[in-house]
């Protein structure tokens, strides 16, 4: 007896209807999310060798065009990244000390600990098979004063509600980033330009100007990484567990590669803490020198 997969997803089926709501609620997420996020243009400012290899502009929340050059990413077995610098632009955008240094810090730190799940990294400036070069191209800061509202009505209805009231979808800021990894003989072997904004279900208010762009530099981070280490971008969620070495390193402990910790450590859980109060990321976090 033959059996016919097409009739289980038959209009009137159980399936049907059940992979229908899964549709459904994951298209009201979307809208959501959307409906309460800042918006941050993706451009070209010329920090990349090249731009002719970058696809299509892809995604919802992040925004990217990027390249990669799989067989020789899958070959390469070292790589070293160059500290990330702001474009004159992004540089502009902010009015606090040190928070261009907390911003790129925090994104080369995470590249190193997400690429360190298939290389070996080397200090910058060594022989590696691959080089990251980053530039941070724009930031949109975050609003003090509407984040520390923000925080103040999520606690307060947290102690009287099952669940705290939503980020205030405004005031929200964002990121934007354009990277590339260049081999031995400063060849284009990937590339990624790159931009999201924050937004008022999943990141959590910060009373900083770069509350959402330090958080943002790990989402970044990751999704540049996951090119690096597997030759290509992953098209949908990905919902793997992260690494034994990346989760360690993540929660503050010691790197796989000595080279990271020139990056300093993460803050881990004592930032999530901080994190959850409104705190700026610099009370956890300070980059080294």
């Amino acid at each position: 007896m033959k059996t016919h997969l097409a009739d289980s997803k038959a209009p009137n089926s159980p399936v049907c209807h059940v992979h229908s709501a899964k549709g459904k609620v994951a298209g009201l997420l979307l809208v959501m999310v959307l409906a309460g996020c800042s918006s941050v243009p993706l451009t070209q400012s010329g920090t990349l060798s090249s731009y002719k290899g970058l696809g299509p502009v892809e995604g919802h929340v992040s925004k990217s065009r990027s390249f990669a050059d799989t067989p020789a990413i899958v070959a390469a077995q070292t790589v070293s990244i160059s500290p990330t610098r702001l474009s004159p632009l992004a540089s502009s955008r902010l009015h606090d000390a040190g928070n261009d240094r907390l911003v790129s810090n925090a994104l080369d730190r995470a590249m190193c600990i997400d690429l360190s799940d298939k290389y070996r990294v080397v200090a910058p400036g060594e022989a590696a098979d691959l080089t990251v070069h980053a530039v941070i191209t724009d930031i949109v800061p975050t609003s003090k004063a509407v984040a520390g509202l923000s925080t103040a009505v999520t606690l307060g209805t947290s102690f009287v509600l099952p669940v705290g009231v939503p980020r205030l979808p405004i005031g929200l800021g964002g990121l934007a980033v354009e990277a590339e990894a260049v081999d031995a003989k400063g060849a284009q072997r990937a590339a990624i330009v790159w931009s999201r904004g924050a937004n008022s279900i999943t990141n959590t208010a910060r009373v900083s100007e770069v509350g959402d762009a330090y958080g943002l530099a790990s989402s970044f981070a990751s999704q540049f990484s996951e090119i690096l280490v597997k030759g290509r971008q992953s098209s949908g969620l990905d919902l793997s567990l992260p690494s034994g070495q990346k989760l360690k390193s993540q929660l503050g402990g010691k790197p796989k590669n000595a080279a990271c910790e020139v990056f300093g450590r993460a803050p881990g859980l004592r930032d999530v803490l901080a994190g959850a109060v409104g705190a700026p990321p610099s009370w956890t976090d300070r980059p080294t020198k």
